[in-house]
């Protein structure tokens, strides 16, 4: 006979809570309207819900504000079409699925005949072969890479994106040693790379529909990619020239799941006090100096 008041009384408790819940978020949005006129908590609450566990959601709406804007992201970008662009008028092509000549002569592109130039490691990741490989990596860059960056800031951000593009390119001079390697899939698979890992081990708090719903569309958009990668590595003719290496897409995958991980779980705390990011930073670095040490005196491309 007492069960129907004591469950009367977690209804009561319960409707409380989520009133108390909807007052203080209430409270917060206005008293952040107040006192920023530039915060947009309607889509500071959208990107926190997307992009943050549970835990860490109050923190950031509380300080949560659009400057420093997105420019990491943006930069590069507007970067990586403008070099398109440029090969695709400087060097007209029959057609655009794969741009062959013009790229694989440009001082960006990294090349396996000229590794002592050190900047193609990185410059690579402005330089793509065709429409389907820029317009991939710009959307996926900019629909995850800008809300990461509202939430982490731009060196956060920049420090994942740039890890994933040298991982790729060092991963791509030892496991396709004599191959070319153009695109920013290394910088962009390293942020899919750290999402992925942040959904995957916050999927309770992250909203579990919602979660898997994401969990979907990345390993969707990976598996895609990757055969849009294979197809252009394996099919596409290369005109005499060496094809394009993909190892990239791998090695900025990992390289996202290890330092991007650690990078974007530590949003309310000092990163440089987290033991798991200087793990990762070391794992990363004695990567790198292996494959300094095999581009120097192992490399088939000697």
């Amino acid at each position: 006979m007492a069960a129907a008041p004591d469950l009367q009384m977690e209804d009561v408790n319960v409707c409380r809570d989520m009133e108390k819940e909807l007052e203080e978020e209430k409270k917060m949005t206005e008293d952040g309207e107040d006192k920023d006129p530039f915060k947009n908590k309607k889509v500071h609450r959208i990107v926190s819900k997307w992009m943050l566990p549970e835990n860490a959601r109050r923190t950031y709406m509380e300080r949560a504000n659009c400057l420093p804007p997105p420019v990491f992201i943006i930069s590069v970008s507007l970067a990586e079409l403008a070099v398109f662009i440029y090969y695709a008028v400087w060097k007209p092509q029959k057609q655009w699925i794969t741009l062959d000549t013009g790229i694989l002569e440009s001082p960006f592109t990294y090349n396996p005949k000229k590794r002592e130039e050190a900047w193609r490691f990185i410059s690579y990741m402005l330089v793509h072969a065709g429409v389907q490989h820029i317009l991939g990596n710009l959307i996926m860059q900019l629909v995850l890479g800008i809300p990461l960056e509202m939430v982490h800031k731009g060196f956060r951000v920049g420090l994942v994106y740039l890890a994933g593009v040298i991982a790729g390119s060092l991963a791509s001079s030892i496991f396709d040693p004599l191959k070319y390697l153009v695109g920013a899939s290394g910088g962009v698979y390293a942020l899919m790379g750290g999402y992925f890992m942040n959904v995957l081990v916050n999927f309770r708090e992250m909203i579990p529909a919602f979660g898997i719903v994401r969990l979907l569309i990345i390993i969707l958009i990976i598996a895609s990619d990757m055969g849009f990668a294979l197809y252009r590595r394996f099919f596409v003719p290369a005109n005499g020239s060496s094809p394009v290496s993909f190892a990239a897409h791998i090695a900025g995958g990992f390289a996202g799941m290890s330092i991007g991980y650690t990078v974007f779980s530590c949003f309310d705390k000092t990163l440089l006090k987290d033991p798991r990011f200087w793990i990762a930073i070391a794992a990363y670095l004695a990567c790198v100096i292996f494959a300094v040490f095999f581009n120097i005196f192992l490399s088939p491309a000697n």
